[in-house]
C-alpha cells in the first residue's frame, strides 16, 4: 500500500511541476523579449552574444553560478562581443525577474 501511495503522489507531483515548468520558461520568454535581450541572446544560437546553452555549459556545477550572474545582470558590466567591440550590458533592475531568467538561462 506503501509503494502506491509513493507512486501516485509522483505522478500528481510530476503532473504539476511540469505545468509550472512550462509557465515559468514562458514567462522568462516574455521577460526577455520585454528587456530586448533577444537582441543578442538567443537559446541556442550566437548573436552579439553567446546562447543561454553556451552561458548554462559555463556554469553547470559551479556553486556560484546565481551569484555571479546576478552581479553581471544588475551591474551593467562593459562586454566584450565577438567583433572585438565593447559595450554596456544593460542592468535589470527588478529581483525577481532576474532570478526568472536566471534560472532559465542555467536550466538550457
Amino acid at each position: 500500500m506503501k509503494v502506491l501511495t509513493l507512486i501516485s503522489t509522483a505522478i500528481a507531483t510530476a503532473a504539476f511541476t511540469l505545468p509550472a515548468t512550462a509557465q515559468d520558461a514562458d514567462a522568462a520568454m516574455k521577460l526577455l523579449k520585454a528587456e530586448n535581450c533577444t537582441k543578442c541572446h538567443s537559446i541556442d544560437k550566437s548573436k552579439k552574444g553567446p546562447a543561454y546553452q553556451k552561458v548554462a555549459a559555463k556554469y553547470k556545477g559551479k556553486a556560484d553560478a546565481e551569484a555571479k550572474l546576478t552581479e553581471f545582470l544588475t551591474k551593467s558590466p562593459k562586454v566584450k562581443l565577438d567583433d572585438g567591440s565593447e559595450e554596456e550590458h544593460k542592468a535589470l533592475k527588478d529581483p525577481k525577474a532576474v532570478a526568472t531568467l536566471i534560472k532559465f538561462v542555467l536550466a538550457q
